[in-house]
C-alpha cells in the first residue's frame, strides 16, 4: 500500500519541479501529468520522482491535518 503525502510547489522548471512537503524538498518530473501546474499548486508524487495528479488545495490542506493526527496519535502511544 502506499499513501502519498502532497506536495506544494515551490519552483518551476522546464519539465520538472521542485516540491516540499514537511520542510523535505524534492525534484520531480512533471512529464506524467496532462495538465498545467504552476507556483503553490498541490501533487501527489510517487516513488519521490514523479509527479502523477494535481490536487485542490482543501484536499492537501485535509490530507495534512490527517496525517498530523495520524503522526500525533502515534507519538502519543509511544509507536513512533
Amino acid at each position: 500500500m502506499c499513501i502519498a503525502i502532497p506536495a506544494q510547489v515551490i519552483e518551476l522548471r522546464e519539465t520538472s519541479a521542485v516540491v516540499e512537503r514537511y520542510g523535505e524538498r524534492l525534484e520531480v518530473s512533471l512529464l506524467l501529468l496532462e495538465e498545467a501546474v504552476a507556483l503553490g499548486d498541490y501533487l501527489i508524487i510517487q516513488a519521490q520522482r514523479y509527479a502523477v495528479r494535481k490536487i485542490d488545495p482543501e484536499e492537501a490542506l485535509e490530507s495534512y491535518r490527517l496525517f498530523d493526527e495520524i503522526i500525533g496519535a502515534t507519538v502519543a502511544d509511544g509507536t513512533a
